[in-house]
């Protein structure tokens, strides 16, 4: 008997979590998705990696994020996921499909072909080492084909990079991506402050050179008042 209400117990433990997914989402702030035409590539997987972040802080489970995302979507999102869920085999509707099906309907090809030709132009040019670092980040994921390993992401990376800093860097060859980024910070520091120090020079050269022009002018001035 006691076993048996053990398991009664446990059934409806799992029910509540699971029942309770949709909670969790709303109280960490999940929004909704409402998918209205015309809704922006970016805001869409914006949503999509928003919710994921916020599921995996809560350490669900591929089950559990699916139905979590599902139970965000409204009006013609979810209209949209019952054509493809009804258009689907029950044992294949899967998170992954959830994800694959959900970019390809409101991210698409063309948005990530985009993101993809500004990762391959990417370079410093005015931006700092850490811009440089974060838009490199953001859009080499859209190119995971062309930059799959640690290597390639290094290499890339510095190639970007202004000359002033690549020819510092470039002769020590690093390739673990996050010692590479720190260098450049430090080679980015280094031009930063000798640029400074030029500047010091050149205001010091300025004010000796005023100071030094004023002293001969009134030197020519006492000459000329000089009496005969």
């Amino acid at each position: 008997m006691l076993r048996v209400l053990e398991k009664v117990a446990g059934a409806s433990t799992g029910n509540r979590i699971r029942g309770s997914i949709s909670k969790r989402l709303r109280a960490n702030r999940a929004e909704i998705f409402r998918g209205v035409l015309g809704v922006a590539p970016n805001v869409a997987e914006y949503w999509l990696e928003a919710t994921e972040r916020i599921m995996d802080d809560l350490d669900c489970s591929m089950e559990q994020k699916l139905k979590g995302s599902i139970s965000l979507l409204r009006d013609e999102a979810y209209q949209w996921w019952l054509t493809v869920r009804d258009g689907t085999l029950a044992d294949s509707v899967t998170w992954e499909l959830f994800k694959t099906t959900f970019e390809g309907k409101y991210v698409g090809a063309s948005y990530v072909d985009a993101r993809r030709k500004e990762f391959l132009n990417l370079v410093q040019r005015s931006k700092s080492v850490a811009e440089y670092e974060s838009e490199f980040l953001r859009l080499s994921r859209y190119a995971s084909g062309i930059v799959a390993t640690e290597y390639e992401h290094s290499v890339r990376f510095e190639d970007g990079l202004k000359d002033e800093l690549r020819v510092l860097i470039a002769p020590q060859r690093e390739r673990n991506f996050a010692a590479l980024v720190e260098k450049a910070k430090t080679a980015e520091e280094v031009k930063h402050t000798e640029r400074q120090n030029r500047e010091k020079d050149r205001n010091r050269f300025r004010r000796d050179s005023g100071l030094s022009g004023g002293m001969n002018r009134n030197v020519k001035r006492a000459r000329v008042m000089e009496p005969v």
